[in-house]
Order: structure tokens, then C-alpha cells, then sequence
């Protein structure tokens, strides 16, 4: 059931009660467990944080816990598929589920006891009609002979036997109709995957209705939403849609904090909107590196290739740009080419066909010397999520968590380094792959198998996924075999699913893997969330890599 007001329905509710929250492994779904953890501290909630990776992982964490806990909050999983199913709770339990992915499970949606759906209706959801997908059974009457009366004549008992026979019929005939029918809508509705509101801007929302918004909380929401739009998890339309609205809270809050005393404080966060260029880490690396390591400039310019590497140092010279500056450390360039770089860039890049390297975006300061983008954090945060250098999947999710806060810059600024190095070694890969003709077409989808090289086999990092899901694949399924595996060249780096993130969207890259120019042919949405992919397809290299269905 769709909660309408989430202050008196959700959060009145669990004020007083102790509360489980599991929280999937992406970024999205840590800014919003921030903010729910900065209200909760605020009015003394006492909460236990589970992050979870899979459905696998979900279910035994249930069982474990199942026992001392009635309210659960599950954040970015458990949307899409049928929760009592799954989990087989009993009915005293409630779920509160804030999800992104949709579509919806119909099952949640139309359950008005145990699932409390924390989710935008302003989305266009297209929730099928209740009587399209739900029918009360009816028990059929079944008259027989020795009921009927002594006197009646038997052909009045042939006479009644017939219409029963025929009614019993017409209703088995509108049955298997109504089920076809059933059968095509639910096809519909559930055959394309893709994802709504950030679960981080609906959970600032709440807390803006409680007047308890802070800078960091919306700082939160930012970095959430452009989490989404990095990892192509919305359209381009929908993210400068949810920038509008949260560019008028950051006027709102820059409105509320422009007291003489707040600016010049050393701890202060001062968040702004702007236009800025769509490379990654630019600020804290070298333009260079930049833009060879950015998917959107790299496949652009067809860097994997002598010719790209020449049509890159013919932009560098046409905006004007020394190697001696752009192999430099960005901070360390000349003033006078920093101040005007957007715009010598953004001309340039016209010529070469980028016509929208300019992106809208937010940048964050904190005191006088630390400044980020939105999309520098993104990567941070994912960076630390999928490196095995902090051991468990715990640990990992613990550190990115941390590194959100803005006391432990050490953190966010290690996640940097790693995003670079993982950056780099994922376009090595991916230049590689295509320059040996790894990339094989099959048809609709494209799909390249990546061999272990400098470590034991490993499965994939949670950012792989997009969704919690685990389950084993069915026996016999049509593509499976072609399972892509890891680790890559670097594998403390990098992870087959940025590899395949960066094949799947770039057109480029595409063409460049089917090696006479052609984009490949697109095949049908898929869903990587736990439910059954769409009928009569091929599946998409994501679904490959991917162990579930």
C-alpha cells in the first residue's frame, strides 16, 4: 500500500519502537540511510543497520532478527518482488519500503497490512487495476440428481443438469480469459526494468516536512540523485527534472544561511548549483587523465585507437590548452586557464561532436579548502563500495557510509584515489577488449568475456548488482552459459560491471565492438531486480554477468 503521508503513517509510527533497517549496497541507498539516521538521532530512535547485497543475504538477516524487531525499513530493495513471499513473515510484522527500482510488485502495492510503500506517486507507475490482476474465488454449487425432488419428472432433471453443465462451462471459459488476460497485463507492466525518484530525495522530502532539513541532508539528496544519473539508472529528462527541485532548496538554504557569521565559518557546508563539465574527477586529477579515463570523452574520441589518441591532442590545441598545463595536477594550472576552461572547453568540444559535455550539477565546500562535485563523491562512494581492500562486504559498506560525513574527509578523499585507479584500469580493459576483438555480437546484446588473471575468483562487488539479487540461475536458461566472469588486469580496481555499464551505453563503443559502424540492435528491457526477464529474448550482457533472475 502506497503511504500518503509519511510523517503521521511512517515515521510517527516507528518513533517509539525499535526499528531494523536494511539497506542495499549502492550510493543512492546510503545518502538516503543518512538522512534517516541523522532524524533518528535527532529524536533519540533506536534503530539496527543491516547493509545488504542480495536476496540471499536479505532472508537470512530476516531470520536472524525476525524475532526482536516488528517495524522494518528496507531502503533501494524490496519494491519489486513480493516481500511476504520471500521472507514469510508473520503477521505482526511491517514493512516500510523506500525503493527506486521499479516496477512495483503488485502484490506490495495492493497490501494493506504488513507493506507500507515509501514512494513518489507523482512517478508514472502504471499500476495495473486491482480487478485485472486479483479475483475472489467462487466455489461452484454442484447439485446432484439425489437432491433434487422425488417427483420430478427425469427430464426436468436432464433439463437442469445441461444449464448447470452449461453455466459450470461459460464459467471456466471466462476464467481462462480473464487469466490470459491477466497473464498479458502483468507482462506489460513488469517486462522493462528501470528506475523512479531517489530514495534519498524522498527521504530529504520527509525530512523537510518535519522542518529538521540540514545542509548535510541535502548535500545527501544531491549526491544520491546524481548517483542515479551516473550509473544511468534515469533518463536524462527525469535528472534535470529532480536537479529543479532541489536546486530551490539549496536557494532556500543558501537564502537561510547568508548571515555574516555562517560564512565565514571554518566548518560550514556551502552548497551551490552550476554548470560544470562532464569529466570525472577533474578537480582532484589531471585534465589529461580526465579525459582519457572519462567514458563519455574516451569513447567520444575513440581513444582505444592511434586516430582517437591524435583527434584528442587536436581538441587539446584547439581550445588551446598546453600538454604542459592539462598533464599537471588541475589545482597546480595556470589561474588564467582555470578561470575560463568551461567555456574554452565547451566551444571546442561542439566541433568534436560533444555537444553536451556541459552538465547541471552541484558543488559542495567545506570551510575554505575542500571542495567536491556531486559526481566526485559518487565515485568515491562507489570506488570504496566494490574495492576488496577493506575485506568484507561489511566493512566496505561501512567505510563509503562513513565517508559521506563530512568529518571524515580522509575517507572520501582515499575513495577518490581509488575511483582514479579504478577508472584507469577499467578503460585499459575496455581498450583491450576491443583492440583484440574480445567483444563478440550476439545479435541484440553484446558480450565479452573477461578472464582472471592476478587473483583468486571472486564474486561480484556489490555495486554489480543494482538490486539485491542472488539467487541461482535456472538450470538450462537460454544464454547462460555465456556468464561473464571476473577479476580483470587490476581487480582491486575494477569490476566487470563497470565494464559492462561502460559497453552498454556508449553507441561508440558499440560500434566500435560490431567493427563495421553499425549500432547494435536493441533488445527488450530487461530486470535485474528478481524478477523473470521478458519473454521470447535474448538476454543483455548485464544479465549475463548477473547470477539471478
Amino acid at each position: 500500500m502506497f503511504v500518503s503521508d509519511f510523517r503521521k503513517e511512517f515515521y510517527e509510527v516507528v518513533q517509539s519502537q525499535r526499528v531494523l533497517l536494511f539497506v542495499a549496497s549502492d550510493v543512492d541507498a546510503l545518502c538516503a540511510c543518512k538522512i534517516l539516521q541523522a532524524l533518528f538521532q535527532c529524536d533519540h530512535v533506536q534503530y539496527t543497520l543491516i547493509p545488504v547485497s542480495g536476496w540471499q543475504e536479505l532472508e537470512t538477516a530476516f531470520l536472524e532478527h525476525k524475532e526482536q524487531f516488528r517495524y522494518f525499513v528496507l531502503i533501494n530493495c524490496g519494491a519489486n518482488v513480493d516481500l511476504l513471499d520471500i521472507l514469510q513473515p508473520d503477521e505482526e510484522a511491517v514493512f516500510f519500503v523506500c525503493d527506486s527500482h521499479r516496477p512495483v510488485n503488485v502484490v506490495n502495492v495492493y497490501n494493506d497490512t504488513q507493506i507500507k510503500l515509501l514512494i513518489k506517486q507523482d512517478d508514472d507507475l502504471e499500476i495495473p487495476a486491482y480487478e485485472d490482476i486479483f479475483r475472489d474465488e467462487e466455489e461452484d454449487e454442484e447439485h446432484s440428481g439425489n437432491e433434487s425432488d422425488e417427483g420430478s419428472e427425469p427430464s426436468e432433471k436432464r433439463t437442469r443438469l445441461e444449464e448447470e453443465i452449461a453455466e459450470r462451462t461459460l464459467k471456466r471459459r471466462q476464467r481462462r480469459e480473464w487469466e490470459a488476460r491477466r497473464r498479458d497485463i502483468l507482462f506489460d507492466y513488469e517486462q522493462y526494468e528501470y528506475h523512479g525518484t531517489s530514495a534519498a530525495m524522498v527521504m530529504f522530502d520527509l525530512a523537510w516536512l518535519m522542518s529538521k532539513d540540514l545542509s548535510d541532508m541535502l548535500w545527501w539528496a544531491i549526491v544520491g540523485l546524481t548517483g542515479q544519473w551516473v550509473q544511468d539508472k534515469i533518463t536524462q529528462v527525469k535528472y534535470v527534472t529532480d536537479v529543479g527541485a532541489l536546486q530551490r532548496h539549496v536557494s532556500r538554504h543558501s537564502h537561510r544561511h547568508e548571515d555574516e557569521a555562517h560564512a565565514l565559518s571554518v566548518d560550514c557546508a556551502r552548497i551551490s548549483f552550476e554548470y560544470d563539465l562532464r569529466l570525472a574527477l577533474y578537480q582532484h586529477w589531471s585534465l589529461h587523465d580526465s579525459l582519457c579515463n572519462t567514458c563519455y570523452t574516451a569513447a567520444r574520441f575513440k581513444l582505444w585507437s592511434l586516430h582517437g589518441q591524435k583527434r584528442l591532442q587536436e581538441f587539446l590545441a584547439d581550445v588551446g590548452l598546453p600538454l604542459k598545463q592539462v598533464k599537471q595536477k588541475f589545482q597546480s594550472m595556470d589561474v588564467s586557464l582555470k578561470e575560463n576552461l568551461r567555456e574554452m572547453i565547451e566551444e571546442s568540444a561542439n566541433k568534436f561532436g560533444m555537444k553536451d559535455v556541459r552538465v547541471q550539477t552541484f558543488s559542495v565546500c567545506f570551510g575554505f579548502k575542500h571542495k567536491f562535485l556531486a559526481s566526485d563523491v559518487v565515485f568515491a562512494t562507489m570506488s570504496l563500495m566494490e574495492s576488496p581492500e577493506h575485506g568484507s562486504g561489511t566493512d566496505s559498506f561501512t567505510q563509503a557510509l562513513d565517508s559521506l560525513s563530512r568529518g571524515n574527509l580522509d575517507k572520501l578523499y582515499l575513495g577518490l584515489e581509488l575511483a582514479k585507479r579504478q577508472l584507469r584500469a577499467t578503460q585499459q580493459t575496455i581498450a583491450s577488449c576491443l583492440c583484440t576483438n574480445l567483444v563478440v555480437s550476439q545479435g541484440p546484446f553484446l558480450y565479452c568475456a573477461l578472464m582472471e588473471v592476478s587473483s583468486p575468483a571472486r564474486t561480484p562487488p556489490p555495486g554489480a548488482l543494482n538490486a539485491p539479487d542472488c539467487r541461482p540461475a535456472p538450470t538450462g536458461h537460454p544464454g547462460r552459459s555465456a556468464v561473464l566472469q571476473a577479476c580483470l588486469l587490476e581487480p582491486a580496481q575494477q569490476t566487470p560491471a563497470q565494464i559492462l555499464r561502460v559497453l552498454d551505453k556508449e553507441p561508440a563503443l558499440q560500434a566500435a565492438a560490431l567493427g563495421d559502424g553499425r549500432p547494435p540492435e536493441r533488445g527488450a528491457g530487461h530486470r535485474d531486480y528478481g524478477g523473470h526477464p521478458p519473454r521470447d529474448r535474448q538476454l543483455g550482457p548485464e544479465e549475463l554477468f548477473r547470477p539471478g533472475v
